[in-house]
């Protein structure tokens, strides 16, 4: 039930699109993620518990693996232009970093976690527009596989067909920095 009675006065958030990062940057935190696209926005709901699980264990994952001067940070701003700006679900960046943005240069990996809302997006969207950022490495982790994670490395200016691991397989990988896990680890009980 709304505590308070619908206005027939709406009041604008946002200018008409195109929109910008700075335009972004006046809407209240309310839960929501938005990102833009070519000056679109973008909106998705919070994430959900096994969502956050999948990236709290991946982040742990990586934080083990990460030498002194990388880090794991989920959830970062990353500025990619004016009008193109996302929030990966995890990042490998530079350690001890305070900032507001990152540029893609600064990142090693961008990982998303895929939601029934996001699919679509984060397979061809992201993937293209990581890409065309110049992110050397891209991480689609696909939970209702069992979870599988797919592995994008750059080459050029696209990613080469993606490396996938299922649950179950230990992914041996070498890029950002040596690592090896098995994907059925990012939705695994507590213990």
């Amino acid at each position: 039930m709304a505590t308070i009675e619908p206005t027939a006065e709406r009041k604008a958030v946002l200018p008409l699109p195109p929109y910008t990062v700075d335009d972004l940057l006046k809407l209240p935190d309310d839960g929501n993620r938005y990102e833009l696209f070519n000056g679109s926005l973008l909106v998705s709901p919070a994430p959900t518990s096994p969502h956050q699980r999948a990236i709290f264990r991946l982040q742990l994952i990586l934080d083990e693996a990460a030498p002194a001067e990388l880090e794991p940070l989920s959830t970062v701003n990353l500025r990619v232009t004016d009008k193109d700006y996302y929030i990966p679900d995890v990042v490998i960046v530079p350690a001890d970093t305070a900032q507001l943005m990152f540029s893609p240069g600064e990142l090693h990996l961008a990982v998303e976690v895929v939601s029934p809302s996001t699919k679509m997006r984060d397979k061809v969207l992201k993937a293209g527009a990581y890409a065309a950022a110049g992110i050397p490495v891209y991480w689609r982790v696909e939970l209702d596989e069992g979870p599988a994670l797919y592995v994008y490395e750059l080459n050029g200016d696209t990613y080469d067909p993606p490396t996938v691991y299922k649950a179950g397989e230990v992914a041996n990988l070498t890029v950002p920095f040596p690592l090896s896990f098995d994907p059925a680890e990012l939705d695994r009980p507590r213990r």
